[in-house]
């Protein structure tokens, strides 16, 4: 029996090691959340966030320069077409070429430019104000996963504690049942126990490898990189120092600095200014245009050389009223050489420009102005609502948070005097026990409510521990495990 329970012992013990000493993949909870910090996923996500809003905000701000446009066409015509020199029908084939360009200011626009601008510096703030909201929010879920990481490794050292206990007690139980002097009953009984107590360890430490599962993906941390919990010396007694703090002046300090609700107030300041930019869109707008453009055709040509030849009758008599005679019309026999007009000469001689002050309308778009204007107003309002539903989270979170931490303390302080009182309860019965004068079964109650009473303590400790951590992060301090 001894031989087939030590090698089930074995087998049980044989993942229980935890290391207790700082090695080179030990981490403390700063180093934790400052590696966090930069390698969240959901941190980047907020970051690329914040990124767009600002191209966002340099667009609208280029959107102030002038609407500058250039074109240039270069082809071929041929059959019957409009000459675009002399604007007459040709029956040739010929080459063209034309440029264009057009500066379009903006001059008075209802503030559109500079309320759609605003909006989106708003929204800028707002991005960053989500983006330091996450940042603080990552820093709290570490900080609780390495809490957690931390009792669960307590509870692994305290199940360890209990399967040695059981385990010398069973081996010298077994002593006592072959002197004779105890019941192999006992014996059994303490085998069933320490059976329970190593059932207990293997859950313990699965709970403690998938609290480290659980940080490595907030880390983003490969999960075949070693991790270990670098435990800090913890004294509970400065912690409790929270008499002066009330749930009203945490409220007021965290609604100052609370990211989220700077958020909402920036979008709302963001949703105003949009209403203000899509109201700007009802009315007329002026501006300034300008115009230049200049065109080439292969058509186009210039008398190069000419000469007179002779004349010949046109056909055509005048009458000379003194002679009274008719005298014949001629016309000059001219010969001439054409060419070409070159290029450049034509773009400088057919260079055409213009200005104008424009005036524009919006008299029917299909209702798209004021169904914007209408978008906007709602989103103002649903704006303000979000705002408003933020403080009243907070102030909620923040007055739980309080309470929670004071029943924390309560329940710290109570499981400390059960603790006091099972281990002296642990001892009286151990030594009855030894001497027979306690029966098995009332030696192991005893026993295991003192189990149950070291890890009550210990999760009652780091619950506190946690709650107020929160309450540190709505004052706004560094989370760490330092009073």
């Amino acid at each position: 029996m001894n031989q087939s329970y030590l090698l089930a012992l074995m087998v049980l013990m044989f993942p229980m090691s935890l290391s207790a000493q700082p090695t080179s993949s030990s981490w403390t909870l700063e180093q934790a959340i400052n590696y966090a910090q930069q390698h969240n996923i959901s941190i980047k996500q907020s970051e690329v966030n914040s990124r767009l809003a600002k191209l966002q905000l340099l667009q609208s701000q280029l959107t102030q320069l002038p609407q500058i446009n250039a074109s240039a066409a270069y082809g071929n015509s041929f059959g019957r077409s409009v000459d675009p020199n002399t604007n007459q029908f040709v029956y040739s084939t010929y080459d063209f070429l034309s440029l264009s360009g057009s500066a379009n200011v903006l001059v008075f626009g209802w503030f559109q430019t500079r309320n759609t601008i605003k909006a989106n510096q708003y929204a800028l703030s707002a991005a960053k104000a989500d983006l330091e909201q996450l940042q603080n929010d990552v820093s709290l879920n570490v900080a609780t996963g390495y809490l957690r990481a931390i009792l669960a490794r307590e509870q692994v050292h305290i199940s360890q504690k209990q399967v040695s206990l059981s385990k010398a007690q069973l081996q010298q139980t077994q002593k006592f049942v072959d002197a004779g002097r105890l019941p192999e009953l006992s014996a059994k009984q303490l085998i069933a126990q320490l059976a329970s107590d190593s059932a207990t360890l293997i859950g313990t430490i699965m709970q403690y490898n998938s609290a480290i599962i659980d940080i490595k993906a907030l880390l983003n941390l490969d999960f075949e990189t070693p991790f270990d919990i670098l435990e800090p010396d913890i004294e509970i007694d400065p912690f409790l120092r929270v008499d002066d703090i009330n749930a009203a002046y945490i409220y007021e300090v965290a609604s100052g600095n609370y990211a989220a609700v700077k958020s909402s107030e920036w979008q709302l300041k963001a949703a105003i200014k949009r209403k203000k930019a899509a109201r700007g869109a009802l009315y007329p707008q002026l501006s300034i245009n300008g115009q230049s453009g200049t065109n080439y055709a292969a058509t186009f040509k210039e008398i190069k050389s000419f000469s007179i030849a002779g004349a010949q009758p046109t056909g055509a008599f005048a009458y000379d009223s003194i002679s009274k005679t008719a005298i014949p019309v001629y016309q000059p026999i001219l010969h001439y050489e054409s060419q070409r007009i070159p290029l450049n000469k034509q773009l400088d001689n057919n260079l055409r420009q213009s200005i104008s002050l424009v005036l524009n309308f919006p008299i029917f778009n299909g209702w798209q102005a004021q169904s914007q204007l209408r978008q906007a107003k709602i989103n103002q309002l649903a704006s303000d609502y979000s705002r408003q539903a933020t403080s009243l989270k907070l102030k909620q979170e923040v007055y739980k948070a309080y309470n929670d931490a004071h029943l924390a303390i309560q329940k710290y302080q109570a499981a400390k005097r059960a603790t006091v009182a099972a281990q002296e309860a642990y001892a009286f019965a151990k030594k009855r026990f030894e001497l027979g004068l306690t029966n098995t079964v009332e030696y192991l109650t005893i026993q295991n409510n003192q189990f149950v009473a070291e890890a009550n303590l210990q999760s009652a400790k780091y619950d506190l521990i946690f709650k107020l951590k929160i309450i540190d992060y709505y004052l706004g301090k560094p989370l760490t495990l330092k009073p």
